[in-house]
């Protein structure tokens, strides 16, 4: 991966991670996990891409909508699954402590 391709993945990861964190609002998701996963999918995307044999030597619209697309994935899947109260983890007893699935209370 040349240092074209990296640093256009993480501008592009940064610009749909903090897009995404603006539109999911802040209990939801903090602002840091969004921009964590836009980064972290839109390096992935680029990696996606020289493996897939597109020289990554100069600036290309595939270089740029590949890790854009993983990234916007990433901060979707990230708004949909942070915060959920339905999850077994976020289940707290009176006392605030965690229990996890099948513990009883007791």
């Amino acid at each position: 991966m040349t240092g074209v391709a990296l640093v256009s993945a993480l501008a592009v990861g940064l610009v749909v991670g903090a897009l995404g964190g603006l539109m999911v609002p802040a209990p939801v998701a903090p602002r840091w996990l969004t921009l964590v996963a836009g980064v972290a999918a839109a390096l992935l995307g680029a990696v996606l891409v020289r493996l897939a044999g597109v020289d990554g030597a100069r600036l290309r619209l595939l270089d740029l909508l590949a890790p854009a697309g993983l990234a916007g994935v990433g901060v979707a899947l990230v708004a949909a699954t942070a915060g959920r109260a339905d999850s077994a983890w976020a289940r707290q007893t009176p006392s605030g402590t965690d229990r996890g699935p099948g513990e009883e209370h007791g």
